[in-house]
């Protein structure tokens, strides 16, 4: 029997990881300008972590969860997003109390049993970051300007910044009452999805895909008609901010987040490359969610960058940079063998890449060896060369060959490179 990977998860080979490891140290090199600090959480957490943080009415909690039951009956579900494991550790560690500001970022897998397709598995990967401890626009602009940022640096154009506002706890139930009016005025015509939603989280009908529904919607109440002053001032802010620094946005009053905890600021990053699947990055401000987990009442925003997603634009875009061995080093004889060993190990330890071959050969078969690996040099040491204390050191492009000695290897290698 051949076992292969479950579906909806998928492994990442090595021709791939390259484009994965410059996303990634991309981001740790401007979250650490951006003065965030990394974090890890488990990937196993309380199911009520979840259920209370997220929404009982969210698609994620009512349908994509991945949970089971503990020895004694308790729920433990694989985390489907990041920020509500974050939240609970930064309450659970009383990291406000070391710093009222805190900027954090977090690197790892997230699960939910949807239905795979291009940009979307059951096992996915995001790139987070919050920043907790203060309510104005200026941070909203802060963690905005950071996920454009990132883009940008690995070169990504293209890309359109949509934003919104979802108001307050002040305001948006008004909204959501017209809302849910209106879209029970049109029930009939909703898909079976979108009829439920009316019901019971209308907000999430902006999300859907069918033609139909999207129709509908257009023509639903604004959010921007419904905002309390306060809300009102702060998104004219968030503005303004954001022309300051350059950024160009897209005004977008049917954007919204599909979790219940997002408040006033919400955002995505969107490119026309990934079918109906088009957010790469995504985020807003979560002014309660700290207070609803059990912690003090703090503010808070962040985002999420799908990895996939962008790995999935980076393949396209540029072409994975091939690296290949510094060094193969072609050992004829036991003697030479067992030398090679030792040359090996010393060489890599100084930061070289070093090949070598495993059970003997003749010389033209290691050459053939060093030249289907992209070998720079090769190394070729028998009995004369041990005997002589030099061994020959050939370029595998131009074809030259000198002598190098052998009694200071490291050092007299090292000179070539």
């Amino acid at each position: 029997m051949e076992f292969t990977a479950i579906k909806g998860f998928k492994d990442v080979l090595p021709d791939e990881v390259g484009s994965w490891q410059r996303l990634e140290s991309t981001a740790r090199r401007l979250f650490q300008a951006f003065g965030f600090f990394e974090i890890k959480t488990p990937i196993l957490e309380r199911t009520e972590l979840f259920s209370r943080g997220i929404g009982t009415e969210t698609d994620i909690v009512s349908k994509e969860m991945y949970t089971l039951m503990d020895s004694k009956g308790r729920g433990m579900t694989l985390r489907p997003e990041a920020t509500a494991s974050v939240v609970r550790a930064y309450i659970q560690n009383r990291l406000y109390q070391k710093n009222p500001i805190q900027k954090l970022f977090t690197m790892g897998p997230m699960f939910r049993h949807e239905r795979p397709q291009k940009g979307r598995f059951r096992q996915f990967h995001q790139i987070n970051a919050e920043l907790f401890g203060d309510p104005g626009p200026r941070s909203d602009a802060d963690i905005i300007v950071l996920a454009m940022h990132l883009f940008d640096s690995i070169g990504f154009s293209g890309l359109r910044l949509h934003i919104n506002s979802l108001g307050c706890s002040a305001c948006r139930p008004l909204f959501k009452s017209k809302l849910k009016d209106f879209l029970l005025g049109k029930v009939d015509s909703l898909c079976v999805e979108c009829r439920r939603r009316a019901e019971t989280n209308p907000l999430r009908v902006f999300d859907c895909k069918v033609e139909k529904c999207k129709r509908i919607v257009a023509e639903a109440p604004s959010i921007m008609d419904f905002l309390c002053d306060e809300c009102g001032k702060h998104f004219e802010s968030l503005k303004d901010y954001l022309s300051r620094s350059g950024v160009s946005f897209v005004l977008n009053h049917q954007l919204v987040r599909g979790l219940d905890y997002y408040t006033r600021t919400t955002f995505e990053i969107q490119t026309d490359r990934l079918g109906a699947q088009n957010a790469v990055a995504g985020g807003g401000r979560y002014d309660g969610l700290v207070k609803l987990l059990g912690g003090p009442d703090h503010p808070a925003i962040g985002f999420a960058v799908g990895v996939e997603r962008v790995v999935a634009l980076m393949t396209e875009e540029f072409l994975p940079e091939i690296k290949y061995p510094d060094l193969f080093i072609a050992a004829l004889g036991e003697n030479a063998e067992r030398e090679a060993f030792q040359w090996v190990t010393d060489l890599r330890k100084v930061g070289l890449w070093v090949e070598t071959h495993y059970g003997s050969k003749g010389l033209k078969a290691l050459m053939k060896k060093a030249g289907r690996l992209g070998a720079k040099k090769v190394l070729i040491v028998g009995d004369d060369e041990l005997s002589s204390g030099k061994g020959v050191l050939r370029d595998m492009e131009t074809k030259d060959q000198e002598d190098v000695g052998l009694e200071d290897i490291v050092t007299n290698i090292r000179k070539n490179f």
